[in-house]
């Protein structure tokens, strides 16, 4: 595909997200959007600047392990504090004073849902607490409950992972945010359904059409600042897909820079290789993380 094709895909893309995204702002009496530091959800949140001239007028939650990669957080909150983002981080603290984590011998599935979806939970049903960035008066304060997200908008794309594929653009989850794969709504000519029944959760997802290659191709042309572990720092490694540093490996690559990793994707060696095979819970879950997401995984 000619360089003027792709961008013109990528005009595209950037169109349809910024339309979900004003719509799922219109739609939703609460929402936030979730932001794992990785580049999707650094791209969504870049979409987000853009569909409102440069100001987010929602909150951004992120999930804390205590096992991210360090630089992760380091980026997370200088970005935060750059672009005025009001920030909500959720943690499970009692599993972690308990030391219900694969670091002290939990299986890594289970860690996952005590780390990830549990607290996730607890965040958007407003219940638990969590530490929130206050930007006007640059300071963190604990807070121990917040009105419930009605729906949250999720960097999720269809091709990274088998169970994200059937995902729809606006899907529905309970009241426990439990998700039915079967149950969710047709999407047909850009149609979304927007209203649902009382006490259901919705996940939006802007970037499902898009995919690995479309986020680093976005990247390079809008010059997105992103996290350094993505690039090779003369070690000859760097990471591809970013998560808890227990469970997630770095990658053999020479890429200093998105052009050279967009090299990598088009025509080199992570060609024809699954964006997440250095994530091991999704090996430890038989390739599949449906039976999570399931349960309010993101």
């Amino acid at each position: 595909m000619s360089e003027e094709n792709r961008l013109t895909k990528l005009d595209r893309l950037e169109s349809q997200s910024i339309f979900i995204i004003r719509e799922a702002y219109k739609s939703f009496k609460n929402i936030g959007m979730l932001w794992s530091i990785g580049k999707d959800s650094t791209v969504l949140l870049w979409l987000a600047k853009k569909a409102f001239f440069g100001h987010i007028p929602f909150e951004l939650i992120h999930i804390d392990t205590n096992y991210k990669i360090p630089e992760m957080i380091t980026y997370r909150d200088a970005l935060a504090k750059e672009l005025k983002l009001r920030l909500v981080v959720g943690q499970n603290k009692k599993a972690l004073a308990e030391k219900r984590t694969f670091v002290d011998g939990l299986d890594r599935i289970t860690c996952c849902k005590e780390l990830k979806t549990i607290p996730l939970r607890q965040t958007l049903d407003g219940i638990g607490a969590r530490r929130v960035y206050d930007p006007n008066r640059d300071v963190w304060e604990e807070a121990e409950t917040a009105e419930p997200y009605n729906a949250v908008i999720v960097g999720v794309r269809s091709d990274e992972e088998g169970s994200r594929s059937k995902e729809r653009v606006f899907s529905a989850r309970d009241e426990k945010s439990e998700w039915d794969a079967s149950a969710q709504p047709p999407e047909l000519w850009n149609l979304y359904k927007t209203e649902f029944a009382p006490k259901t959760h919705v996940r939006v997802h802007p970037l499902l059409d898009w995919t690995e290659l479309n986020v680093w191709e976005y990247i390079e042309k809008e010059k997105i600042p992103t996290i350094s572990v993505y690039y090779n720092q003369g070690n000859g490694k760097r990471y591809r897909s970013l998560g808890c540093y227990p469970c997630t490996s770095p990658v053999d690559s020479d890429a200093h820079n998105p052009k050279e990793i967009i090299e990598e994707l088009i025509s080199g060696k992570f060609r024809n290789i699954a964006e997440r095979s250095g994530r091991a819970q999704d090996i430890d879950g038989g390739g599949t993380l449906e039976t999570l997401r399931k349960e309010g995984y993101m």
